[in-house]
């Protein structure tokens, strides 16, 4: 994982929002005003304004109009881009990819059989010699909506500009191990990251001249840089993240950097520039808000420049028909299938169809020339539910698409209303937005409860739908850190940190309760409930979270008052301390496993105002263990950056954050650590928890080396027992979601059902009817 993947999730969780999106992620942000100096993307939007009774509204926040199924960036960019898009793969609610969309596939969900269709039916073969056939067939009634037909040359067309070697967009489709795949790639590279390559002392000029290289350097690079950082800022002013204030310097600490309190966008560039070494191209990629260097720059840096033998084609992508591909991929990765679920890009609109001749190797542009591609990034298209009309005002505007083909959607308009936060609510409740996205929160849901006669989430005003977030909140220890002796994977080590869990998780109830009420649950295991993978109550071997006492007994009894369990809890941690080679007398700790005091801080961002979903927990627990002479300090910090630098440094022994999820519940971003080669290539375990067993790196590699779901979720159990037993991550909660709906002006009964995080309200928009 990129450390910037995991500081985001960090940098949200203080915030209590987190990241999520399919192409890439951005969390929510609070729009600025733009009726004044907005533009309008498209000259025809004369179907913008049709009557109330036809047209949906929905409160987004603000665009950067980036609508590109290739290149959007934010969610809600990726929003719009979606209703003009249709996906080759579909997902059902539970994340899982579905195999056979063009009749459809009935799964079961909550209780409730539902079924499933998409663009292509999906048939996978693990063969024998550890490689792996996905053969992919199009349905052959779905149209664009200028009534083009879906071919295979357009799904060839989207897989190749998602290989190129000069894209820059957020997929990772060209990582996926293809046949072929990392020869297309090599023998060419953009002159930007050749440039970035060669540094401003290079004297080779074979490739560009020396006039060309001190612009780069002198001018045009520092300019892009300025804006680079300035659009970091602007995110973080956006999103409301700065305790200290909206200066460069105060956004800059949010991203982990300490500058002078007057300090500019360009110092805030140079500052990044130099943690990077000088290497503009991976700084741009890793601290990236929601802009790319590539954005800024001017287009010619990023044509592709030959360095070396060209290869044409990608071997492993072949085209049987013209409704069917085959891919064959050189080993079984279970995670490639998400990669696959691509939207299919008309090549006819997206590409150049005089550049297309599948026989002779082009594919709709030229390698390394997607210029046309993004010519039209802010104007999609595509075989999804609706057609996009125009960006004008601060309003998206969509009209249906009559050749969709689940059927022609039932409302004739939708508009995408750039909104505040503090105006969704409000919106809905006056009739000027149809359905929007709050944050929710108690002071949110008491609000919405007044405005029902009935004085519940659903009445006659507004319905609510409220569903599990992707991703969860936790409270985590770095083993190195907190250890007996020098082996942090001793039983020692692992009671020792057992103590601190048990009672921090047994306040976890009380806390999250008083936080957000019911608009978040406490969960058992580190990972998210919305994962296929998650552990179920229902399971036989479910165990809530450290509920066992050194002996294995379990700590809690039926009928136990809350504060039997705060006695019971304490009490099983001196048994753990006790184990781990502390002193324990008379109910107390007199000593550490070292002979000395125990003095444990633990870090925060609470803004330095108790301002965080575990602060309580956190409080009650340092109580408490100040009764057995255990001293547990609370650090609550308004400046971020001392998280993410004592991160960085490994000097943070215990913190509390969030993390983001994905639909594949894979492991190796957070806790693999390639022990076997001494933590050469760690995943993100080195960033946080610095665990280290031989036996999870091999179980999170086996699971995704097989594509077999029961077979993986069992062994991803297996892998959730090994982090408990180690105690390097108490889980702490998952948030809800929420949706809100005019109950008086979208017709409730035709919404759609179960939503999730996988499958949201807009998966069946085109059954939604208005009143």
């Amino acid at each position: 994982m990129k450390r910037k993947s995991w500081k985001r999730a960090l940098a949200l969780a203080a915030a209590a929002t987190m990241v999520v999106g399919t192409l890439a992620a951005c969390g929510k942000t609070t729009s600025k005003d733009t009726s004044s100096d907005s533009t309008e993307t498209t000259a025809d939007s004369s179907s913008d304004s049709g009557s109330k009774s036809d047209t949906l509204v929905v409160g987004e926040s603000q665009f950067n109009q980036k609508f590109s199924p290739f290149f959007a960036a934010t969610t809600y960019d990726i929003d719009v881009a979606g209703m003009t898009q249709a996906s080759l793969l579909g997902q059902d609610r539970e994340g899982a990819i579905v195999n056979k969309g063009i009749e459809g596939e009935t799964r079961a969900y909550n209780g409730t059989d539902y079924t499933y269709t998409a663009l292509g039916d999906l048939e996978e073969t693990e063969n024998s010699d550890g490689t792996m056939d996905y053969d992919i067939k199009l349905r052959d009634d779905a149209k664009f909506s200028d009534g083009e037909p879906v071919t295979a040359d357009d799904v060839i067309f989207s897989m190749y500009v998602l290989s190129d070697p000069t894209y820059d967009g957020s997929s990772s489709f060209y990582s996926l191990p293809i046949t072929g795949m990392s020869d297309y790639h090599s023998g060419m590279s953009s002159l930007l990251s050749l440039l970035a390559a060669a540094g401003k002392d290079n004297t080779d000029f074979s490739k560009w001249t020396q006039e060309e290289q001190d612009t780069f350097w002198n001018t045009d690079l520092p300019a892009a840089g300025e804006q680079f950082a300035q659009s970091i800022v602007d995110y973080c002013i956006a999103n409301g993240y700065n305790a200290q204030g909206d200066s460069v310097a105060a956004c800059a600490a949010n991203w982990g950097y300490t500058l002078d309190d007057n300090a500019t966008a360009a110092d805030f560039w140079n500052a990044i520039l130099e943690k990077y070494e000088g290497d503009p191209v991976t700084a741009a990629d890793t601290e990236k808000a929601d802009k790319t260097l590539t954005d800024l720059l001017d287009a010619k840096y990023q044509k592709g420049i030959e360095t070396g033998d060209a290869v044409p084609n990608i071997a492993g992508i072949k085209k049987v028909s013209d409704t069917e591909i085959t891919i064959h991929m050189d080993k079984v990765d279970a995670t490639a299938v998400y990669q696959l679920a691509i939207s299919v890009a008309p090549m006819h609109y997206y590409g150049e169809t005089d550049k297309y001749d599948y026989d002779n190797n082009k594919f709709g542009f030229d390698k390394g020339d997607l210029s046309h591609v993004k010519s039209v990034t802010t104007q999609p298209m595509g075989a999804g539910p609706y057609i996009f009309k125009g960006y004008n005002n601060g309003t998206v505007s969509f009209e249906a698409n009559e050749n969709y083909f689940k059927g022609a959607p039932k409302i004739k308009y939708v508009n995408f209303l750039e909104s505040q936060e503090a105006d969704l609510l409000n919106g809905v409740s006056t009739g000027t937005i149809d359905i929007a996205n709050p944050s929710i929160s108690q002071d949110v849901a008491k609000a919405i409860k007044e405005q029902n006669s009935n004085g519940e989430l659903s009445g006659d005003k507004i319905t609510t739908s409220l569903y599990d977030f992707l991703g969860y909140g936790y409270i985590s220890m770095n083993a190195q850190l907190m250890k007996v002796g020098d082996d942090a994977a001793s039983d020692q080590s692992k009671d020792y940190r057992k103590a601190f869990a048990t009672v921090l998780a047994a306040y976890r109830n009380v806390a999250i309760d008083s936080y957000y009420g019911d608009a978040a649950s406490v969960i058992e295991y580190p990972i998210s409930n919305t994962s296929w993978a998650a552990p179920q109550p229902t399971d036989s071997d479910y165990e809530v979270a450290f509920s066992k006492d050194v002996d294995g007994n379990d700590i809690y009894t039926d009928g136990m008052s809350q504060d039997d369990k705060y006695a019971a809890a304490l009490k099983a941690a001196l048994g753990y301390f006790q184990a781990a080679g502390c002193t324990v007398a008379d109910g107390k700790v007199t000593a550490g496993p070292d002979g000395k005091p125990i003095e444990v801080t633990v870090t925060i961002p609470a803004g330095g105002s108790g301002d965080h979903p575990s602060f309580l927990i956190l409080k009650e627990a340092s109580d408490a263990f100040a009764t057995i002479g255990v001293k547990l300090d609370i650090n609550d910090i308004s400046d971020t950056s001392q998280l993410w630098n004592g991160l960085d440094a490994h000097q943070i022994p215990m913190w509390c954050a969030a993390w983001g999820a994905t639909a594949d519940p894979d492991m190796f971003q957070v806790y693999y650590s390639d022990v076997a080669n001494g933590g050469a290539n760690p995943g993100g375990s080195e960033y946080m928890t610095q665990i280290a067993d031989p036996e999870l790196d091999t179980i999170i590699m086996d699971a995704r080396s097989h594509t077999d779901q029961s077979y993986r979720k069992a062994k991803y159990k297996a892998a959730l027992d090994i982090i408990k037993d180690w105690a390097v991550e108490i889980p702490i909660y998952q948030r809800k979601e929420c949706t809100i709906y005019s109950t008086e002006r979208v017709n409730v009964d035709t919404l759609t059902p179960d939503v999730t995080s996988f499958y949201g309200w807009s998966s069946e928009i085109e059954n939604i009817e208005m009143n």
